[in-house]
Order: structure tokens, then sequence, then C-alpha cells
């Protein structure tokens, strides 16, 4: 490329991505873009040329400010309280930063597009985890990016679908398309792999975004398990041709001799299956291990190099590995086959299953209840059970293994099924795929992926330190049959304590010891904090019509200390008090 070529390149770059670039003080130095076609991402997607960069850029922003700003590696030799609290403030800052670059790209949209965030990952305890263990900042269901006017009016309607008995997804939906609405659905995670980033590992922390050309079929905020089995598509095609059905209930052995056939010749340790390891999945996932070993295929530990050359982990993330699911051949010329296997969350699993068409693999998943306590192959069978049967008790002691059930998990397994009924999952289905979750068949799906550590199942690596300000972050944007890799240069506008500002929610910085008495105060504040509240403490906000109300007794102080919570009182209400017609929205229980 010649150095016209490239400075047309970058200004070309910088404008289409002006809207996150401002609202983050950051310079845009170089880009380099590494396709895997001819032509750019965006000729293959729906979303505009500009959306599809300003995602790029919006993962790319999380991923520097989450790595320079999130307390990367603060928890390490810690204890449990600490580290959980130094994830919750990593998961803050990523929510922030995706939040406020989705704000600023979808003032852009046309008139008549909204975003929605669907799906978010965060909300949950993870199985083993206590409760605080939870509630993380998160970009969660129901959060509308767009025009403001449409916003609000889009806003209204989801409201109505969340708190509105009998109001369906499908009312939704026809309500959107007769006034001639576009809403593109959105799941977000946006810090994967905390604990690793909380630990300072070098590898696996990123920030993920999957954009779709509808919303996905939920009709209000839903996280639990999902068992995924991800193979190549030229896997599940050789089970076809032998008139085996391959999915995530199909024998294991079946697999392995399915692959067999698409590979022939592969050797059995050659096959590399990936899933979470640990003592504490040993009763979830240990009949699905033994299934692989006795098929005599490598189950993948932790340290095993990828084709990248870096070590692979098996503790955590389960959206990065579907990345190198497929093949390749060794020095001797001898062929790979590496798949992923077991469970991930909901938002995690639906991501990784929406990349079949991208990345030329078959992803089916099969729902699992939010405790996860049994086997895996159990729990795809409960939650498949009706809990108004009047024997549902009998049935579900006899999927356990007729081993009587206290009264207790009866009620507990019968509020997970009606949870996912009311969110209006895929029931009814022992199998599901990408497509159950939209509402059109034909769908398409944009990828944004920011790396903030290095990634060993692609080899992109993560943010670095280039000069004093400057630093490369590499991201990832992805649609059907079409994928780029993107490093941007960016140097931070500002010094590094003034940028640390500008990356940090208001309500942290108010926490961090900044007066909020006499700092000026914007309009824009109002926005800021009512969108801060909604990612920070969610399960705090009582919706009612255009107000919220915060309840800070619904706060667990594992999760927010008690002193933190003062203090963010003491500002809202200021802000009530001395801003009234701003903050009319805000009530204070």
């Amino acid at each position: 490329m010649t150095d016209s070529a490239k400075r047309d390149l970058v200004a070309q770059w910088a404008f289409d991505t002006r809207p996150v670039l401002l609202r983050f003080h950051l310079w845009l130095e170089d880009v380099e873009v590494e396709r895997a076609q001819a032509e750019p991402v965006s000729a293959h997607t729906f979303a505009p040329r500009g959306i599809a960069r300003c995602l790029a850029m919006t993962s790319a922003a999380t991923a520097l400010g989450t790595r320079l700003f999130g307390e990367f590696g603060a928890g390490a030799k810690q204890d449990k309280a600490t580290v959980n609290q130094v994830k919750k403030a990593a998961d803050a800052v990523s929510a922030y930063v995706m939040s406020e670059g989705l704000w600023h790209l979808t003032r852009t949209l046309p008139e008549n597009h909204a975003l929605m965030v669907c799906l978010g990952e965060g909300l949950m305890p993870k199985a083993g985890e206590t409760p605080e263990m939870g509630a993380n900042p998160m970009l969660g269901f129901g959060r509308v990016y767009a025009r403001p006017d449409l916003a609000r009016t889009v806003d209204r309607r989801v409201r109505r679908l969340l708190n509105e008995p009998g109001h369906t997804f499908e009312q939704f939906y026809a309500w959107l398309q007769a006034r001639g609405i576009t809403v593109w659905g959105a799941a977000v995670d946006t810090l994967e792999n905390t604990s690793r980033f909380a630990d300072g590992q070098p590898t696996g922390p990123m920030a993920v975004f999957h954009l779709f050309d509808s919303p996905l079929r939920l009709a209000r905020p839903y996280e639990s398990y999902m068992g995924c089995l991800t193979v190549p598509a030229r896997v599940a095609e050789a089970a076809a041709g032998s008139s085996v059905l391959l999915d995530y209930r199909t024998p294991r052995k079946q697999v392995a001799e399915a692959i067999e056939t698409a590979y022939p010749g592969i050797r059995r340790e050659h096959i590399h299956v990936w899933t979470l390891r640990g003592k504490s999945r040993v009763h979830r996932l240990g009949g699905l291990w033994e299934e692989w070993k006795k098929a005599g295929v490598h189950l993948v530990e932790d340290g095993w190099k990828a084709p990248s050359g870096l070590a692979v982990f098996t503790d955590s993330g389960t959206y990065a590995p579907t990345f190198l699911v497929g093949s390749w051949q060794d020095e001797a010329q001898a062929p790979h086959v590496f798949l992923c296997d077991g469970y991930a969350a909901t938002a995690e699993a639906m991501q990784a299953a929406s990349l079949s068409d991208v990345l030329d693999v078959r992803s089916t998943m099969s729902l699992f209840s939010p405790t996860f306590e049994l086997p895996f192959d159990v729990e795809g069978r409960l939650m498949q059970l009706d809990p108004s049967a009047s024997d549902f008790a009998q049935r579900l002691n006899d999927v356990i293994g007729g081993r009587g059930v206290e009264a207790g998990k009866v009620s507990a397994y019968a509020e997970a099924i009606g949870d996912a009924t009311a969110s209006n999952m895929p029931l009814g289905k022992p199998v599901l795929h990408a497509d159950d979750f939209l509402p059109e068949k034909n769908w398409s799906v944009l990828a944004s992926v920011g790396y903030m550590c290095d990634d060993p199942y692609t080899g992109a690596p993560g943010v670095t330190r280039v000069a004093d300000n400057v630093y490369r972050v590499t991201t990832r944007l992805a649609t059907r049959k079409a994928s780029s890799r993107i490093t941007f240069t960016l140097r931070l506008m500002e010094s590094f304590e003034t940028t640390r500002q500008v990356f940090s929610p208001l309500l942290v910085r108010f926490l961090s010891g900044v007066d909020h008495t006499t700092r000026p105060v914007k309009i824009s504040d109002s926005g800021r904090i009512r969108n801060e509240l909604q990612t920070m403490i969610p399960q705090a906000l009582e919706h009612d019509g255009e107000s919220i109300r915060v309840h800070f007794d619904r706060i667990n102080e594992m999760v927010l200390s008690r002193q933190k919570q003062a203090a963010i009182q003491k500002v809202l209400a200021w802000y009530k008090a001395n801003h009234p017609v701003w903050f009319h929205w805000l009530e204070l229980a």
C-alpha cells in the first residue's frame, strides 16, 4: 500500500468512527485490516459501513479502557471478597464503555432503526458461586439505543413487554413491523473471562458483541446454562450422509465416527475436544468426559498449545474456542480436528451458535437450569418437563434417576422452567439452534470482538503499549462468509489520569473522590446517570413509566458496600434536589 493510500485509509476510518473516537478522546494513528476475503465485511452484512466500523471501534475502546482502567490483575492472590469486587469494578468499566460507544454510534442510525440488548451476561452467579458473585454490572435485556424520540418510543413498548401480563414477544414484534421500525437485537458480554482478567492472566479477556438484524425472541431478562456442541460443518454433513442426526444429544462415539468419515485417515488422538474442565465440573460433565475418553480422542487440557503457539485454558471462556473449530495439518501433514463441547451461559452459547455460518461450523444447544447441579444429560431432560402437570414431581424424580427429590427442589425446578417459559425461551425442543432465538428464518449476524489480552484460539494479540499514551488494539468483525482482523493504533488525547476519568462512569468518579457539588453539571449527566444505574445496580431499580425508583435495600452489601451505597444515595439526592427538571425521572425509595 502506498503512503497516500495508507493516509486515505486512516482518514476514512477516522471519519467513519468519529462518534466513538470523539467520545473517548482518542486519536486514530493507524489502522491495519486483514481480510479473509477480498471485500470488506460491510459489503456482506446488513449494517452500513459506518455502523460496522463504529462497532469495531467500540469494541476496541472497550478493550482498551477496561485493560487500562479496569484494575487488571488486582485480584491476584487476594481473598474471594476482594476478587469479587475487582471483577465488579472491571465489569463496570467494560459495560460503561460499551454502552457509551453504542449510545454515540447509534446517533448515526437511520431514523427508524434502533438497537436493543436482548441477551446479557453477568446477572447470574455461576455454578458454585455465592449470590453476591452474580449481580454484576452489565448491559442487560431491554436497553435501547437509538435517536432520542425513537428510543423513548421503543423503550415504552419494551416496558409493556416486561410489565403487562399477556403481552407477548409476537405482539411486540408485530407492533414494530406495523410501524416500520427496525430493531436490531444484540447479545453482549462486555468482559468475557472476568476471573482471568482479575487474576492478571495474559490470555483470554475480551469484549464480545453480536448484532442481529432483528430482536431475539425473548420477552424479559434471562440467564441460565445451555449445553453446547460445535463441530466443523464438514462433520455434520458427513453424519447426515450416513443418516446420522448429529446434535448435542448424539452419543459422542458416533460424533467421533462422523469425524473419521469427514476426515479419512485421521487418528483419534488428533481429534481435540475442548470443554470446560476442573474439579467443580466433574459431577456435571464427568459423564461427557468419559464418553470422549472411551472414544480415544484428546480432551484438551490447560496448557495445550493451539496452532497459534499459545497455551489454551479450560477454566473459563466458552466463546473464543469456537473460532478454532475446524481442521488443520501439522508439520508431518497429519490432519487435526478441533471441536467444542460442554456448556456455557445463555448469552455465550447463543453468540457461539450464531457463528455457525460465519465460521462454517454447526452448533446445537440444550437448555439447562440456572443451578446446573445435575449431570449434563439429566439437565437437558428435566427442562423439557411440564411444571403444571399433576405428576411433575414424579416425572422429575424419574428423570433424576429415582432418587427422592425434596419439595424445595421440586419448586425450584418448576420455577426455573416457568422463568424460561415467561422469558419466551424456545422450550419444547430437546435440541436448539440459533434460528430458534430469532423471529425470521433468514437472519444475519455481525460479530464484533475486542481483545484485551492475547487470544490463543485466533492468535490475536491483546492491548499493547507502543509508546507513552499510544496503544495497539486488535478487534475482529465477522459475518456470514466474511471476517476481518482490524488493528488500531490509538493515541490518548489527554493525560493518562484525565483519560481515566473519560473512561470511568460518572458515579464511579464520585465514589473515587470527585466532588459532585463543585463539578459543572451538564444536562447529559441525567442520561449518563440513568444509564449507569441500569448498568451497575439493575436489581435495585423499579421502573414505573418514565420514572426509575431506586431501592438501596435490595442491594447486597457484598455487591456494593454500605459506604458506597450511601455515597451514591447522597449524590442522587443532590442531583434530584438541585436539578429537579433534568432528574424528574429519578425517585429514591
